[in-house]
């Protein structure tokens, strides 16, 4: 059993705790939608670096005494203190059991650097409680994987969920398992101490993903090579679009009706918790529908006589998916954009075409803003500097920038009181060819409106001015962008 029946659970809230009008019938619209989860704010724990971040997966993985589950893009070839905790927990621990969710194309990477290498050891050692399962696009079929060369088949969509558990605790982020993730490399950290029925929600998601996923043993204690097999002969990899949609939406229509209505509410739960799956190839579309159901909300309660809302948003690759630039242009409220620098993103200087990826996002940059202008709301036509969009960019020497997601403010410069966060970059790759898990947090709670408050600053802390129109786009580069369109 796990989350609350929707629609009671959000309506027992707002009748117990005071919700702000601008929001008034969103957690119960969503709710109808969406599983959801009351917890206390006292058990919801805000991280703002990558160091504290590390050091809080290592502490869940040393407490763990049943189950580890860690979902990433990848885990990095050098991480041998991460592999090494996971062993030690093992080894203490012999009723423990480690299941990691990774991406099979890039996991796969060849060479002597593949992600894949570093986790053998573990599949040596304790073969029968690690359980490693590589997730593959469909949108590559048969043919397509043989022509399109190594690194570039990730284009074509990737596992992107970001979720790390212990037992009954849970961090979740946009962060890969990776070095320069745990030092110079901003994201955002959400963890969740004390949640079985959450943690048993994130956990159950995997192991339903884990039944379209390819397996990983390893053969004998020198293997060098691991041993890769899909688990169902009877469908290809490539053809189980249909099958991925039944069971993704089968297992959230269960998690919506699990539990009947608590006859008493719980005073200390302050915060709603919703999460929401992205999967646009298997037509899976919950993270859409959640955003427009938003501004939807909004706009009904947004009168002339009140201070409007105000929404800040972050990408470190700013591809705006278009349905989310029109909500926001066609909506009154103003818009604060955090995009990563040219410098802060992470394909900077990288060799071959790869390293024209930053151009890239600074032409669609230009495009965006060049809609706002056209709409009215940049700061130098709109009317109403409570309803104008602002771009900036996120620049600090010697880092990159990863962190996504959306809060919501009552108005210009109060405490957040709804943010979104999980995997999700907002842009056209995550709406329709990633597969994401992200979630909506709505709270009362001043000391976590304050922690959201806190991140947005933190964030725009290390922001300019946005300098993208100034910056030359080369035509090799608008051509490039033309031919793969939504895969940036």
């Amino acid at each position: 059993m796990f989350a609350v029946a929707g629609r009671q659970c959000a309506a027992l809230f707002r009748r117990r705790i005071h919700l702000h009008s601008c929001i008034r019938d969103f957690p119960e619209s969503l709710a109808q939608k969406q599983p959801c989860f009351p917890l206390s704010s006292k058990d919801v724990h805000m991280l703002y670096q990558p160091n504290q971040f590390y050091s809080r997966l290592l502490e869940i993985i040393r407490r763990a005494r049943r189950r580890i589950f860690l979902s990433s893009l990848y885990i990095g070839s050098e991480e041998r203190e991460l592999i090494g905790a996971l062993d030690t927990a093992l080894h203490e621990n012999p009723g423990l059991h480690v299941y990691l969710t990774l991406d099979y194309n890039r996991s796969t990477r060849p060479g002597p650097s593949s992600p894949i290498l570093a986790i053998l050891p573990l599949l040596r050692n304790h073969e029968r409680r690690v359980h490693v399962s590589l997730f593959r696009s469909p949108r590559l079929n048969a043919l397509m994987a043989k022509v399109i060369p190594p690194r570039f088949n990730e284009g074509w969509g990737t596992w992107h969920a970001k979720i790390y558990g212990a037992d009954d605790e849970v961090i979740i982020s946009g962060a890969n398992l990776n070095r320069s993730y745990f030092t110079n490399r901003q994201d955002r950290y959400w963890h969740f101490t004390s949640q079985p029925t959450l943690t048993d929600y994130c956990f159950s998601f995997l192991r339903t993903v884990a039944g379209f996923s390819y397996q990983i043993s390893c053969s004998g204690s020198v293997s060098t090579e691991p041993e890769i097999r899909w688990p169902n002969p009877s469908v290809k990899p490539w053809k189980i679009q249909p099958l991925v949609e039944h069971s993704l939406s089968t297992f959230q229509d269960s998690q919506l009706a699990s539990t009947s209505l608590p006859t008493t509410c719980n005073t200390t739960n302050d915060v709603l918790l919703f999460p929401i799956i992205q999967g646009g190839q298997f037509n899976i579309r919950q993270e859409e529908h959640t955003v427009s159901m938003l501004f939807d909300r909004l706009a009904v309660h947004t009168t002339p006589d009140v201070p409007k809302p105000h929404l800040n948003l972050t990408s470190g690759y700013f591809s705006l998916y278009r349905s989310y630039q029109d909500l926001i242009l066609k909506s009154s409220m103003g818009c604060d954009i955090l995009v990563a620098s040219p410098k802060a993103n992470g394909f900077y200087g990288s060799p071959g075409l790869s390293g024209l990826i930053p151009e890239g996002y600074t032409l669609l940059e230009q495009r965006f803003m060049r809609a706002v202008r056209n709409a009215g709301r940049d700061a130098g036509s709109s009317k109403n500097p409570s309803n104008t969009v602002r771009l900036s960019e996120w620049a600090r020497e010697g880092w990159t920038y990863h962190a996504k997601g959306i809060w919501l403010s009552p108005s210009i410069g109060s405490p957040p009181i709804l943010s979104l966060f999980g995997s999700t970059n907002l842009n056209s790759r995550s709406t329709n060819l990633d597969t994401e898990l992200s979630f909506v947090l709505l709270t009362s709670s001043e000391a976590l409106q304050k922690n959201l408050h806190d991140e947005v600053n933190g964030l725009w802390n290390w922001a300019m001015p946005w300098r993208g129109a100034n910056r030359n786009v080369r035509w090799r580069t608008k051509t490039i962008v033309g031919m793969v369109d939504g895969m940036l």
